[in-house]
């Protein structure tokens, strides 16, 4: 339990609006970039929810576990997620984007994430490749951010309502 220390931490977004403006506009640009360089919603809503795994952001894993459903990730994947190297059920650019999310959120780069790094890019191709690392790296830029404002998660419906 966080208790009294909640009112005492000050919310990032709330305080520095501009910068959060500024964070959210470059998350976009990322976004628009990546999908012209042929990364997936899917891949990478993927990258977004395991990195957020890795970073225990809560803020984030309810989100982007709701925008992965809606881009058409089965409920199935996300719930095999922090197991996505012991099944079968991702496939070759999937695994190439997980391997990604890891070793960008784990630093520092070991030989074997430099080597997961390797297979990704022969996988996804180079543009794809760099799309991925920069979802990656821009979503740890969110985890940090939630996690540091200490953002809630409120409890919503089956449809992702928030509820009362």
């Amino acid at each position: 339990m966080r208790g009294e220390r909640d009112t005492m931490r000050p919310a990032l977004d709330k305080v520095m609006p501009e910068a959060w403006q500024a964070a959210q506009a470059f998350s976009s640009a990322i976004r628009d970039a990546a999908a012209a360089r042929g990364l997936s919603a899917q891949e990478g809503e993927l990258i977004k929810v395991r990195a957020s795994q890795l970073n225990a952001c809560a803020f984030c894993l309810d989100l982007h576990s709701r925008q992965a459903r809606q881009a058409g990730i089965r409920q199935q994947k996300l719930d095999l997620l922090p197991a996505w190297r012991e099944t079968g059920l991702f496939d070759e650019r999937e695994r190439a984007v997980l391997a990604v999310a890891e070793a960008a959120t784990a630093l520092p780069l070991t030989d074997e994430a430099e080597a997961d790094l390797l297979g990704a890019r022969s996988v996804l191709g180079e543009e794809a490749f760099v799309a991925a690392e920069w979802v990656a790296a821009t979503i740890n830029v969110f985890n940090r951010i939630s996690i540091l404002s200490r953002h809630p998660v409120r409890p919503r419906d089956s449809a992702g309502t928030v509820v009362r």
